[in-house]
């Protein structure tokens, strides 16, 4: 789905740290009621934790042309694997292509990688068609006391 507006993907910097945590609290507010938890990580991860985060992890950021944050995503590479965590969109923009432009831009960022990995809860059926929209597979759940982690993985490159 291509975003219903233009919007620009970029580096998100640690200047823009305050703005991509209080998206994220707005974003994933919605996944705290569907699993009656208020003290999912990304909710009770604090400003300065998410901004020690931007020593190691790229930060991709949806902007309007205005400017306005509309999504982010943070990415990690380890080895041939990139892990792709806090995918997050302002809840009034959701279903309008941002996440899925985050995605595609966030695949882009280390092309030579062989496979991108996430995760997310069972029960958000809406993450999961998202994902699996854009090609990524599940491979593995693991259930702790409060939910059902299911690992999706897209292969990147197929090797040259």
């Amino acid at each position: 789905m291509k975003p219903t507006a233009p919007v620009l993907i970029s580096h998100a910097g640690l200047a823009d740290a305050e703005d991509v945590w209080r998206l994220q609290r707005a974003a994933f507010r919605a996944e705290a009621e569907l699993y009656g938890d208020d003290r999912i990580p990304p909710l009770v991860q604090t400003l300065d934790e998410l901004a020690r985060e931007f020593a190691s992890k790229i930060c991709l950021k949806a902007c309007d042309v205005d400017g306005r944050l509309l999504g982010a995503v943070r990415l990690q590479r380890q080895g041939a694997t990139v892990l792709l965590g806090r995918l997050s969109v302002e809840p009034a923009c959701q279903r309008q292509g941002i996440g899925s432009a985050l995605l595609r831009a966030a695949e882009d960022v280390w092309p030579e990688a062989g496979r991108i990995e996430l995760f997310t809860g069972s029960r958000s059926v809406g993450n999961l068609r998202l994902y699996e929209r854009h090609g990524y597979v599940r491979f593995r759940e693991v259930a702790t006391p409060t939910v059902t982690l299911v690992y999706l993985e897209k292969t990147l490159c197929t090797g040259a």
